[in-house]
């Protein structure tokens, strides 16, 4: 039996590949046990270097990186919500079929795509004086919004042609096509691609660091500094956070596409349903 791309393993390439599989297993299980003898033999999981997170001042610790927390959100938050719609917005310029309007547009979005997050905000700090967080919103709107850009426009281009040659065939304008028909089947084509630039949004708000804006990072490595043995442990729990969140946010992605694929299903199994209806109507009244 043989698939469309490849053929499907026998025997002995099933084998092989569950020997590979058990000894890339135990070589990564390796790696991990050396990693823990080597960080054990540092003392880094002494209980002094964690009891800063459980003792008398494991309030203020944890108050802390909750303010860190929350400048973190807030910044990938607002960032996040001005950077789609203007991704939408750049998308339609870059789609356009004027070519003064879709070729200057390709070359901003080029610009934009190439250049260091980190040096957009350095650059709106520094040349508009700024505060820290709306030069890290800033230069994360502007890398974010052009990467949607190309996300929809690649999820507008994977579409059938017939989906725009249809809407215009029923009397809508070019725009009213592309935001009635075209935009939401490429937005829920390109689903897993959009969540995954919203967690490399909420990670780059790290880089808020450089500008000395106090998110998550800054915190975690103010921490650090009351004590360079914390130094370790401080990173673990702020890495486990950004782990958390990035998880959280990935779940309720597959959460949301999950449920509109439902009720897409449902909604063409209700249309077929119809059409069945009137066709059976039909053939009765011609009986």
């Amino acid at each position: 039996m043989t698939s469309v791309l490849y053929d499907v393993p026998g025997p002995k390439a099933r084998r092989m590949s569950l020997v590979a599989s058990v000894i890339g297993a135990l070589i990564i299980l390796g790696g991990v046990i050396g990693a823990i003898v080597i960080l054990s033999s540092q003392g880094i999981f002494n209980a002094s270097r964690w009891e800063v997170f459980v003792n008398e001042s494991a309030k203020d610790v944890w108050t802390q990186l909750g303010l860190g927390l929350l400048a973190t959100l807030q910044a990938a938050g607002v960032a996040a919500v001005i950077a789609f719609p203007l991704g939408v917005a750049l998308c339609l310029l870059r789609i356009s079929l004027i070519p003064w309007i879709r070729i200057p547009t390709q070359v901003v979005l080029e610009f934009l795509r190439g250049m260091p997050v980190v040096l957009m905000i350095l650059f709106v700090l520094l040349v508009f004086a700024t505060s820290p967080f709306v030069a890290v919103v800033s230069g994360l709107v502007l890398y974010n919004a052009a990467i949607f850009a190309e996300i929809l426009r690649a999820g507008i281009q994977s579409l059938p042609k017939g989906q725009r040659e249809a809407g215009l065939a029923i009397g809508l304008r070019s725009f009213q096509s592309r935001m009635s028909i075209e935009f939401p089947q490429a937005i829920r084509r390109m689903l897993p691609s959009l969540v995954a630039q919203l967690v490399v949004l909420l990670k780059d708000t790290s880089l808020g660091y450089i500008v000395a804006y106090e998110e998550l990072l800054r915190k975690v490595k103010l921490i650090s500094d009351l004590e360079p043995s914390l130094l370790f442990s401080a990173f673990f729990v702020g890495a486990a956070i950004y782990i958390l969140i990035n998880l959280s946010v990935s779940r309720l992605a597959i959460w949301i596409e999950r449920r509109g694929s439902r009720k897409a299903a449902g909604g063409m199994a209700s249309a077929i349903k119809t059409v069945d209806l009137q066709v059976n109507a039909a053939g009765t009244d011609k009986k």
